[in-house]
């Protein structure tokens, strides 16, 4: 118990140490799950270890407190798993064609390790070592985004500077690229990486495949972002990353699956409710009908569409589709 206690205490010592804002009772209530008075306490421990504890909040409603960059020293080191998990991260990214997102978080990788005592890293590499021998990725089939080289680069910096973007951009309509200007607001990742971006500050944001952007170039003169403008706000309002109107869904786990399904994340605005019968029902909202049924087809017959009606249309359509083309490439076969 005592030492679940010391472990706690770093923690927060390396969270104090890790904001620039400070961190406030409630921020300590809601990250290490304890009770007001536990997190007064917990404080209070911090402030009497460290002389350099200060307030940061300058007299703001909110009291918040932070360490100084350096004061822990070499009280912590990197940890086996902690590399190795990185090291496994970078080499995902890598795996999906996201070769710049990889060499960032190796790059940050190799910084720890050149930060690290030497003594520490001798006698973590074994473990290393066998971490990255004992775990790997199931491949993924499927196309990989090629995109192209620098490209996140630039976006990021178009996107913190919030400067305009020309680009040459192919879409799946056009047969030859054409060249568009767009204002950056951000990107997503799914099974494609994805620029959010709004042809004017003020229109509503749209999607672009980054692996169908070609020449880019920065504009000078930076642009106003919308002031009401979330970018988990945008992402929520689909099931998976294609836009378009919300609408309320509800899906039916029968009771062999129930267990499973209550586990999974659906939606951000998911709602689960139980039956009498073992079932679990699943509602939330949001659009992007097609890769609902992308995703309920996986599920097999352990799942119902009960609502809306043109969800569950939309899927008998695709799956008559789908064995129509089949039994008719088995038919040419023959």
């Amino acid at each position: 118990m005592h030492y679940q206690k010391l472990d706690q205490i770093l923690r927060l010592a390396l969270a104090f140490q890790g904001t620039r804002e400070g961190l406030s009772l409630a921020d300590i209530e809601r990250d290490f799950h304890v009770s007001r008075r536990t997190a007064e306490r917990m404080r209070d421990a911090i402030a009497r270890v460290f002389p350099q504890f200060e307030r940061c909040d300058d007299g703001e409603r909110v009291r918040r407190w932070r360490l100084p960059p350096g004061t822990l020293g070499g009280l912590v080191a990197v940890s086996a798993e902690e590399l190795a998990e990185l090291d496994a991260a970078a080499a995902g990214l890598a795996r999906r064609g996201l070769r710049e997102r990889a060499d960032l978080i190796a790059a940050a990788a190799q910084k720890l390790r050149a930060s690290a005592r030497p003594e520490h890293l001798r006698r973590i590499e074994p473990d290393l070592e066998v971490l990255m021998e004992a775990e790997g990725a199931a491949l993924r089939p499927g196309p990989r985004p090629i995109l192209p080289p620098g490209i996140l680069t630039k976006l990021r910096r178009a996107i913190i500077s919030c400067l305009p973007v020309t680009m040459q951009y192919r879409s799946r309509r056009s047969v030859a690229p054409y060249e568009i200007t767009v204002h950056p607001y951000g990107l997503l990742y799914g099974s494609r990486p994805l620029l959010v971006a709004a042809p004017e500050p003020w229109d509503e944001p749209k999607l672009y495949r980054l692996d169908r952007i070609g020449a880019l170039d920065l504009g000078n003169t930076p642009f106003v972002r919308r002031a009401d403008f979330r970018l988990d706000d945008f992402a929520a309002r689909a099931f998976g990353t294609w836009q378009e109107e919300p609408f309320e869904v509800a899906l039916r786990f029968d009771a062999g699956t129930a267990d499973e399904a209550a586990q999974w994340r659906f939606h951000p605005s998911q709602a689960m409710e139980r039956d009498g019968e073992g079932r679990l029902m699943v509602r939330f909202r949001a659009g992007g009908a097609q890769e609902m049924c992308w995703h309920v087809f996986t599920w097999g017959t352990s799942i119902e569409i009960v609502e809306p009606a043109g969800l569950r249309e939309r899927m008998v359509t695709l799956l008559r589709d789908a064995l129509r083309h089949h039994e008719g490439a088995d038919a040419v076969a023959a």
